[in-house]
């Protein structure tokens, strides 16, 4: 019985919802409430166990997606080209060993397997993994996968049940669909750039690649939602997440001024065009942040820092104002927080209820006891370069724990392992894929 088959069965037989390979368990609102109070401890099960993704992704906004899902219990099969595979294994230096850290960084829990899609072969070995998975996502140029039979309307005759989920640099149709994806281009026109950097310099792009990074969150919420949805309906869909719609929504408060205000936003810096002071401050050694969001704690600042004075100046009194002469009581706050290093202003700050802390560097972030607390750091031990270490989930959960991470794999790491376990595929069949090179195994353990 095919995927989709068995879930509409499961959703006819119960009305809390489909039991998907006995992990993926839904219900509407009320009998979730139910299940709360009366289920069975049924261990540590996390909310993707038993879900199959198809991974045809590479460089960051997908893999950093599919690594999130990967974290809530999904199986990540992740194809790669073979020889060479996702282009960020050849992104460095650094390198650990022969494995480049930025590959490390978002392909934990994923198996990798390295099929050639332009071989037909090829091709049909994607399409009958994406037939016997939940999810596909994939971040091809519009039009690309479907020239292959791969696109979302060719699954769905055979796979009707599949979440398909598009990554690009623009959406699926519109004057811009054809335009490759890039970070730093969709930062540029999507007018993040245009608001980061010091106020009187040039543009600058973000130290992470910010866009990627959004455009992958979104993409991971929608994949969530597509698979609650299809419990309700049994049927799958198409989900478009572009770079350009997910960092111009990202604009937030910066959009609405203007749509709403016409007002053209600016660069700030490390301030904030709406509070102040909302910056950072250059002590002796270093620099520290510090927030006012209200007269109290605007107050309290000028406590600590020995400038009660300014509480009952009548330039300062509020926010409004503070922001008219944003340039006066900046340059009052930064003649006294030179006076001291930045250890003296946080063990004044301590216990203060104002919103302060150091930038620190990345040795330093490492550093601090409470990334460490947050389960921040991931220790591997990986096949090829050893020990590693990576940065962990950024959510806890209190129903269940994430297990030891699966390391990140080497290119083709796990083919005959997929095609022998999902598809079926016998050794012969296997042996004749490779000598055809239309599939690559490698034999690291």
């Amino acid at each position: 019985m095919q995927p989709a088959a068995r879930l509409m069965e499961a959703v006819r037989r119960s009305n809390m919802g489909a039991l998907r390979r006995a992990s993926l368990i839904t219900s509407s609102c009320t009998q979730r409430r139910v299940c709360a109070r009366t289920a069975p401890d049924f261990g540590n099960i996390r909310p993707l166990d038993g879900v199959k993704i198809l991974d045809l992704t590479r460089v960051l906004a997908g893999p950093f997606a599919t690594m999130i899902l990967g974290d809530l219990g999904a199986e990540i099969i992740k194809v790669e080209k073979p020889g060479s595979g996702d282009d960020t294994r050849s992104w460095g230096p650094p390198f650990v060993g022969s494995e480049s850290a930025y590959f490390l960084s978002v392909n934990r829990n994923k198996k990798s397997i390295a099929v050639n899609m332009k071989d037909p072969k090829g091709t049909k070995i994607v399409k009958q993994l994406a037939e016997a998975c939940d999810v596909l996502i994939e971040n091809y140029i519009p039009g690309k996968l479907a020239a292959m039979g791969l696109g979302h309307e060719d699954l769905m005759k055979t796979a009707p049940h599949i979440i398909y989920c598009s990554i690009t640099g623009y959406g699926q149709t519109g004057p811009l669909f054809k335009r490759s994806g890039y970070d730093a281009v969709a930062c540029a026109m999507s007018g993040l750039m245009h608001v980061t950097g010091p106020e009187d310099g040039d543009p600058v792009r973000p130290g992470v690649a910010m866009t990627d990074l959004a455009t992958g969150l979104y993409a991971h919420g929608a994949i969530m939602a597509g698979l609650l949805q299809r419990t309700k309906t049994g049927k799958g869909m198409h989900i478009d997440c572009n770079l350009l719609s997910s960092q111009v929504a990202c604009l937030t408060h910066v959009a609405a001024n203007f749509l709403n205000g016409g007002i053209e936003a600016k660069r700030w810096g490390t301030a904030h065009g709406s509070i102040v002071p909302y910056q950072s401050f250059k002590a002796k050694d270093g620099f520290l942040v510090i927030g006012a969001g209200n007269d109290q704690q605007f107050s309290t600042v000028c406590r600590i820092t020995g400038l009660s004075e300014l509480i009952d100046d009548p330039r300062f009194k509020s926010n409004k104002l503070r922001v008219q002469y944003r340039k006066e009581l900046i340059q009052v706050l930064s003649s006294r927080f030179s006076e001291k290093t930045t250890a003296e202003w946080l063990e004044l700050f301590e216990g203060s209820g104002i919103p302060y802390g150091p930038i620190s560097s990345i040795k330093q972030v490492f550093s601090e006891p409470q990334v460490a607390h947050n389960g921040l750091i991931l220790e591997m031990e990986h096949p090829v370069a050893g020990k590693i270490s990576v940065p962990g989930p950024a959510v806890r959960f209190n129903s269940f724990n994430i297990p030891a991470p699966l390391p990140p794999p080497v290119i083709g790491q796990h083919t005959v392992e997929v095609l022998k376990s999902i598809l079926g595929y016998e050794d012969n069949y296997i042996a004749e894929l490779i000598k055809d090179k239309t599939i690559s195994q490698n034999e690291v353990q």
